[in-house]
């Protein structure tokens, strides 16, 4: 460590300190070790790498399931592929009727709406999407609208 052996002599309105080599050999030291200790802190903050820690301690993070693995959206999928559904409808782009994902958007998951979309399979309808009406399925089956409509639904993003 090289320090310069200087003696200091600061003006403090009219008075005269003098300071000798110890009082600056310990501030310049003091100094170099409040300059390493916000460096290695600094360092300790920003290189936080999960690989170097123990994952037992912390929360697991919960991957979110995809869609695709639910038993229920590939019968629902394959039911829709079988019937006619995909002449008017398609996953992402509106042709003759809405597109799927927006039917998912604008519905939640619940018993209520489920019933309710099984049964436009079945009847048909109109008025919910513009002024063509949608073609009445009566040879499906409610369990098979209801596997559909499942299908439609868990589409949501």
């Amino acid at each position: 460590m090289i320090l310069y052996k200087r003696k200091v002599t600061i003006h403090l309105t009219g008075n005269c300190w003098d300071y000798n080599f110890k009082t600056i050999k310990l501030y310049f030291i003091m100094k170099k070790m409040l300059l390493c200790f916000l460096i290695a802190g600094s360092l300790y903050a920003c290189g936080n790498n999960d690989s170097y820690n123990d994952n037992s301690s912390k929360e697991k993070k919960v991957e979110k399931k995809d869609a695709t693995d639910d038993p229920a959206f590939i019968a629902g999928r394959d039911l829709a592929a079988k019937s006619d559904c995909f002449t008017c409808h398609k996953i992402d782009d509106v042709s003759t009727g809405p597109a799927y994902r927006k039917v998912a958007e604008k519905y939640t998951n619940t018993a209520e709406n489920q019933a309710m979309l099984a049964g436009k399979i079945i009847k048909g309808g109109s008025g919910n999407w513009g002024t063509v009406p949608m073609v009445a399925h009566p040879g499906i089956s409610e369990a098979d609208a209801n596997k559909m409509v499942k299908y439609i639904l868990l589409l949501k993003k």
